[in-house]
């Protein structure tokens, strides 16, 4: 069971966090309400999540297709869920039969689960998804997501082929020790300046999603409208032990 210090210490990390991202935003020229802050949850109980939540926040992150399938029934409707997790194709039925307020899947990464995502929303009758596509900007074998040469097309696929999605945007993960450098940030801004020229939509339509809890102020200062912050909110992640 969450103990009452975590909750109420969570809502106030919340508090510190969008204060952050308002200043990082201001600093940067823009509007303080420019930037979302999905509050990244996973491996977290939902009293928790529960605590952020009564503090006023309504954008919760979740990385694996099970997890936000068990939490989100037990938590208010009115909460929009982003999936940031690599998605397999076998299981985005599940997740948006699951997750009735799904709001946006933040990691397409290549055309068969654009294109399985488009076939799920058309058979259960949802509204159009929101989907962002993820992009490797640091080149790393380990990292999921389209390479920076390929963004273009993948985000054109989307928004052409696929009538039940709604392209939104772009999408990367930071470096192995998930903090990332100017150098990625600067190639998801490029990868957004070719995808809306190719597509003729202003760039203020399309997001961009980089940063996270080590590095989510200098992201919005480059540009990053959705930031995800987890540990900085929650704390450490609280994974099962071994045996």
């Amino acid at each position: 069971m969450a103990s009452v210090a975590a909750v109420e210490g969570a809502a106030a990390a919340l508090r510190s966090v969008l204060s952050r991202a308002q200043q990082a935003a201001v600093r940067a020229g823009r509007a303080p309400g420019s930037v979302r802050v999905v509050a990244v949850s996973k491996t977290k109980p939902v009293p928790v999540i529960r605590g952020v939540y009564d503090a006023g926040h309504r954008c919760f992150g979740e990385n694996y297709v099970q997890e936000l399938i068990d939490k989100a029934p037990q938590l208010p409707e009115d909460i929009e869920w982003h999936f940031i997790g690599n998605l397999q194709s076998n299981k985005a039925k599940a997740l948006l039969a699951g997750v009735p307020n799904l709001d946006m899947v933040e990691s397409v990464d290549d055309e068969k689960i654009a294109n399985r995502l488009d076939r799920v929303v058309a058979d259960l009758g949802r509204k159009p998804l929101k989907v962002l596509v993820q992009v490797n900007t640091s080149g790393e074998e380990s990292k999921f997501g389209v390479d920076p040469s390929g963004c273009v097309e993948l985000a054109k696929h989307v928004k052409l082929n696929c009538p039940n999605l709604v392209f939104s945007g772009l999408m990367t993960i930071g470096m192995l020790d998930y903090s990332s450098t100017p150098e990625n940030f600067k190639t998801l801004s490029n990868c957004r300046k070719e995808v809306c020229k190719e597509l003729s939509i202003p760039e203020e339509q399309c997001e961009l999603s980089m940063g996270m809890s080590a590095d989510f102020e200098q992201a919005i200062e480059m540009g990053s409208t959705n930031v995800r912050v987890g540990s900085t909110i929650f704390g450490a992640r609280e994974y099962p032990k071994k045996n």
